[in-house]
C-alpha cells in the first residue's frame, strides 16, 4: 500500500508541471515583462537624447564661459547617466526574467 500510495505522489509531482503550462498568470508575466522591456528601451533612446542635449549644452556653456549654466548641465548630465544606467539595468534584469519564465513553459 505504502509503494502504490509513493507511486501515486511520484506521478503527480512529475505530471505538475504540465498543468503549470497553460496557466494564464504565466502568460501575463511573460506579457508584462515584454511591456516592461519596450518602455526601458524607450526611456533608453529618451536619456541618450537628453544627454546628448546636455553634453551640447555644456559645450555651449563653456565657450560663453557661463559657469553656473555649464555646473547645471554638468549635475544634467550626471542625473542623466545614472537614469540611463538604472534603464540598462532594467532591461537586462526583465529580459532574464523572460528567460525564466520561458523555460518554467
Amino acid at each position: 500500500m505504502k509503494r502504490i500510495s509513493l507511486a501515486l505522489v511520484a506521478i503527480l509531482l512529475t505530471a505538475l508541471p504540465a498543468f503549470a503550462q497553460n496557466d494564464p498568470q504565466d502568460r501575463r508575466d511573460i506579457r508584462q515583462d515584454k511591456r516592461d522591456v519596450h518602455a526601458d528601451q524607450r526611456d533608453v533612446r529618451s536619456d541618450r537624447r537628453d544627454l546628448s542635449n546636455d553634453r551640447a549644452d555644456l559645450k555651449e556653456d563653456k565657450a560663453e564661459s557661463d559657469k553656473a549654466g555649464a555646473r547645471q548641465d554638468a549635475k544634467d548630465i550626471k542625473s542623466d547617466r545614472h537614469d540611463l544606467r538604472r534603464d540598462k539595468r532594467g532591461i537586462r534584469r526583465d529580459k532574464r526574467d523572460l528567460r525564466q519564465d520561458r523555460r518554467a513553459k
